[in-house]
């Protein structure tokens, strides 16, 4: 993202804040044909500065006028904010992203994201009112074999899927890591992880 909007800062740093989004976002509903919504597949829904700018929030609200199906996929439990508007969808889903169990190698490769309790938690919070959840595991790390026990219960499906970009290639190195970069690691532990949700009544898709 960084090397289309030219920032100077660090990836991480800066954020730019898109504030005329529910406003096209309410012109284009009108012109489009319905169809599910991804909110959203590159940049998180729910970042910190949401909280103030409440973006996401105003766009979930003409979506749902509109009669719109959503997915929401995140990281923070910010989401939870927005419960009162997601139990007045016809049809939404809302999934966290969690790559690993181990809450350490979380934090190497998300420093800055809310800790996998947390969206677990949250997780909780919004099967137990009835809201359509997943998980999309993706990168599918090291140490995921904690997670089917972790969420049985919280969620109705899991999604497995491999690292498909190279930008993160230093992490793995420096961390000696590489081996579960290769596409041996995916097959193998993706089927391994795979088959211990579905031994708990969890669907679970590989994706690669």
């Amino acid at each position: 993202m960084k090397r289309f909007t030219h920032h100077k800062e660090s990836w991480g740093d800066f954020v730019d804040v898109k504030v005329n989004a529910p406003g096209l976002l309410a012109q284009e509903v009108k012109k489009k044909k319905v169809g599910r919504v991804w909110i959203s597949g590159v940049c998180d829904p729910y970042q910190p500065v949401e909280e103030e700018y409440q973006i996401t929030r105003r766009c979930l609200e003409v979506l749902q006028r509109n009669g719109w199906p959503v997915t929401i996929q995140t990281k923070s439990p910010l989401v939870l904010r927005d419960l009162d508007l997601l139990k007045d969808f016809g049809e939404i889903e809302v999934g966290f992203s969690i790559g690993t169990g181990d809450e350490e190698l979380r934090s190497t490769f998300e420093p800055k994201a809310p800790r996998i309790e947390e969206r677990i938690n949250a997780l909780e919070v919004l099967h137990g009112e009835d809201t359509r959840t997943y998980v999309m595991i993706a990168p599918m790390l090291p140490n995921t074999e904690s997670l089917p026990s972790r969420l049985e219960g919280k969620v109705n499906h899991v999604i497995i899927d491999k690292m498909n970009y190279h930008y993160a290639d230093w992490v793995y190195r420096k961390y000696g890591l590489e081996g579960a970069k290769k596409d041996e690691f995916f097959a193998q532990k993706g089927a391994e992880l795979a088959h211990l949700f579905r031994m708990r009544g969890i669907p679970c898709q590989l994706a690669f």
